[in-house]
């Protein structure tokens, strides 16, 4: 996966995350799926991030991998 597609999913995470809490209605299967957006938006943003990082210092960006969800859940923001 590269930038573009990474960002492109980023985009369309956050356009359904958007959609559902401008919602008026709020079912706990709404908030579970607001949840799990939430945890796969951290991590598509940590690959981006990891996939810069590496081409900044010369390495392969292709080698970034997406981390777990409770690794990425865990970073200070």
């Amino acid at each position: 996966m590269d930038e573009n597609d990474i960002l492109h999913r980023i985009h369309t995470l956050v356009d359904e995350e958007h959609k559902l809490r401008d919602s008026s209605e709020h079912t706990d299967e709404t908030r579970a799926r607001m949840s799990k957006l939430e945890a796969d938006l951290d991590q598509c943003w940590d690959l981006l991030r990891q996939r810069r990082a590496k081409r900044q210092y010369g390495e392969d960006p292709d080698e970034a991998e997406a981390r777990p969800e409770p690794q990425v859940e865990s970073y200070l923001q």
